[in-house]
């Protein structure tokens, strides 16, 4: 009886690994519904450019590159670093030279393994607009005028 219950919810649950990684899965004792209050994040326009998180430490640019190239031309790669360190962040881009091959990239390495971790890939966003810089008047940090 256990064993079929175990199986009969197993079928019943989502597939996929980002479902298996979401704190919103079904089998999680909070409702899966977000709150009304919080904003939703905006799903990014169609581009050829690649978001790609979840990233080892140990992915260079090179491997980043060879990984998503079975599914078009890569046009760029890049592994963002730390200053200090040198180190990954986790994150980097990918840029396609079209749509379709950076939909391809999406579709083949979404939820794939790299260097050991699973890594997640979705069209890049645009960055937001710097805040404004605050006004000069006349005195900087050096005393010269």
């Amino acid at each position: 009886m256990a064993m079929k219950t175990a199986t009969t919810v197993a079928a019943a649950a989502p597939r996929g690994l980002r479902s298996l990684f979401s704190t919103l899965s079904t089998n999680f004792p909070f409702p899966s519904q977000p709150a009304a209050n919080q904003p939703q994040r905006p799903q990014a326009e169609p581009s050829t450019n690649l978001f790609v998180s979840g990233l080892s430490k140990r992915t260079t640019d090179e491997g980043l590159r060879e990984c998503f190239a079975k599914f078009g031309e890569v046009v760029h790669a890049r592994v963002v670093k730390d200053r200090a360190s040198g180190w990954s962040k986790g994150f980097g881009f990918v840029r396609y030279s079209t749509l379709e091959e950076a939909a391809a990239g999406i579709e083949g390495m979404d939820g794939k393994f790299l260097d050991g971790w699973v890594i997640f890939a979705e069209y890049a966003r645009p960055r937001d607009s710097p805040p404004p810089s605050p006004p000069s008047y006349g005195n900087n940090q050096y005393g010269r005028q």
